[in-house]
């Protein structure tokens, strides 16, 4: 079994590169020459393309092979009252750039909309900016010509109870263009949806689902998880890449539902041990508050003390 490891948006050792600047609406808002307000966007844009082409540089360099991508890339990208951003358009070299340097390299990146985004809302304004916010990422992955390009997102609210969130949820599935929904994974979360609700739900609307161990352990410790991930890892079925999940520890220990800095190497190992039963290669998102020196350390912890596994490059190792 091959697994990869990679992390999220922000390389520590690339000191003051950031994709991530913004600019809110109350800042835009204020400049009063439309001009000015425009090439305010245009300039923070630039330069987080610019940071995210270095990163992207440094992953290659380092053998890093699967990073998630920031989903505030395009500052007001999606906001209602942001008229006549054309960033599409405008920076359509640049998008072309970034692609043919994820092509060339063989890099997986995906995304992960941010937490407002709820699918399953019973209110229709949140709703139509969900699927707004979600097209927007579509059209990213479109910009850069990245046709396996996913996006993993959670269930959403429990608003009439679980049981009716579940089933709006696919309700609204339907709702959303194509486009979208030929691009989602589905995570479980810490807090109302199970590993098995969101399960169910990926293998009745045959989606790819990623499995959160962290969350996953929140609600269950680490008990029967062997019951159940043969099955998740099924939903990858007929898909480009590899079956994905996310790993990180408790900043606290036990339950903490917060992220560490790093990796808790002995957690990790278990779990690569239970995968290795069912022996299909495997991509994992690190979670973890140190990025990019939490996968470097996870990966001296496993060759400290799993000398036989067999390491690829700086980021891939085999399990024999």
């Amino acid at each position: 079994m091959k697994v990869r490891l990679g992390y999220v948006c922000i390389a520590l050792r690339l000191p003051k590169v950031t994709s991530s600047s913004t600019v809110t609406y109350r800042i835009y808002s204020s400049i009063v020459n439309e001009q000015e307000r425009l090439n305010k966007l245009k300039r923070v844009t630039l330069s987080n393309l610019d940071d995210l082409t270095k990163i992207l540089k440094y992953n290659i360099k380092n053998n890093i092979h699967f990073y998630r991508i920031t989903s505030k890339l395009i500052p007001l990208a999606t906001h209602p009252e942001v008229e006549n951003w054309d960033y599409r358009n405008i920076f359509d070299r640049d998008f072309q750039i970034i692609g043919e340097l994820i092509k060339s390299c063989g890099i997986r990146v995906d995304t992960h909309p941010d937490q407002f985004n709820v699918i399953n809302s019973n209110k229709e304004d949140v709703f139509e900016s969900t699927k707004r916010n979600l097209m927007y990422h579509v059209n990213f992955f479109e910009d850069i010509n990245y046709e396996h390009g996913k996006m993993v997102i959670h269930v959403g609210g429990s608003q009439g109870g679980k049981e009716k969130a579940l089933e709006r949820f696919k309700v609204n599935f339907e709702r959303l263009p194509s486009e979208v929904k030929n691009r989602l994974i589905l995570e479980n979360d810490d807090k109302i949806f199970t590993a098995e609700d969101t399960l169910g739900l990926c293998e009745e609307l045959k989606l790819p689902m990623v499995l959160d161990v962290h969350h996953y352990n929140c609600k269950h410790g680490d008990e029967n998880l062997e019951d159940i991930l043969d099955r998740i890892i099924n939903t990858w079925e007929g898909e480009f890449y590899n079956p994905k999940f996310h790993f990180s520890s408790p900043k606290e220990g036990g339950l903490d539902k917060k992220h560490a800095d790093f990796i808790d190497g002995e957690a990790f190992i278990k779990f690569i041990e239970q995968c290795a039963i069912i022996g299909k290669d495997i991509d994992i998102m690190l979670e973890a508050k140190k990025k990019d020196l939490a996968l470097y350390d996870l990966a001296f912890y496993i060759k400290q003390n799993r000398p036989q596994w067999n390491w690829i490059d700086t980021s891939t190792f085999e399990v024999l």
